[in-house]
């Protein structure tokens, strides 16, 4: 028998927007809505797009030894990485074999792993095991976490309204915290579309509010 489906905190707001749902990395996810995919793909490239990443796996680091941790699970270079900025990376085995993609952000306090849904488990599994012999502290928040990206060139017009910080002082692969719609958020200037955007962290139950109100 297969694995029932996750759902990420957005899954009744897709469906009640009439999202085809369909399986991917174990979730239901939105592959389309009514529009259809063209529509929402010429929106992103001339206006915004939302979407529900939601399904993303985030692993945190504290300690004194985070920074030597994820320097040696990841291959970019992480100590020249600032407080609020983000870099991406790869985690490899000790043959040099890609594990999975990430992103590594950096805050005053931890460095978060944000890694791929699909990869989340053995992700964890390999952290875990190398974070033995470092002083650190490692958690898996995935679940208490959603995601969403607002992409495309009107992104910041959209979200400015709804941001307690000055975007335009958000460079690119930077990130501030602050708030979206009254909830707090970490806003990064990331995503994967190729167009400007914001990748919006948020405490798992708030996502359909701040969705709604980017909408």
């Amino acid at each position: 028998m297969e694995n029932p489906l996750a759902n990420t905190p957005l899954h009744d707001t897709h469906t009640a927007l009439g999202g085809k749902m369909v399986p991917f990395a174990g979730y239901a996810m939105p592959v389309q809505y009514p529009a259809g995919i063209r529509a929402e793909h010429a929106a992103v490239r001339t206006a915004a797009g939302l979407f529900d990443v939601s399904h993303m796996g985030e692993f945190t680091v504290r300690g004194p030894q985070a920074e030597d941790l994820v320097q040696y699970l990841t291959v970019n270079d992480v100590s020249r990485v600032a407080v609020g900025q983000a870099q991406y990376s790869a985690l490899c085995n000790e043959r040099g074999t890609i594990l999975d993609d990430l992103l590594v952000y950096r805050f005053a306090d931890r460095i978060v792993l944000v890694v791929n849904a699909s990869n989340r488990a053995k992700d964890w599994d390999w952290v875990t095991r190398h974070a033995a012999g470092h002083d650190v502290e490692i958690s898996d928040d995935s679940d208490d976490i959603a995601l969403i990206a607002l992409q495309g060139p009107a992104s910041q017009e959209i979200l400015t309204p709804l941001a307690a910080v000055d975007l335009g002082a958000i460079g690119y692969y930077r990130f501030a915290e602050g708030y979206v719609a009254g909830v707090p958020a970490t806003i990064s200037r990331t995503g994967y579309t190729g167009e400007d955007g914001f990748e919006l962290y948020l405490p798992a139950p708030a996502a359909p509010a701040v969705w709604n109100a980017v909408t």
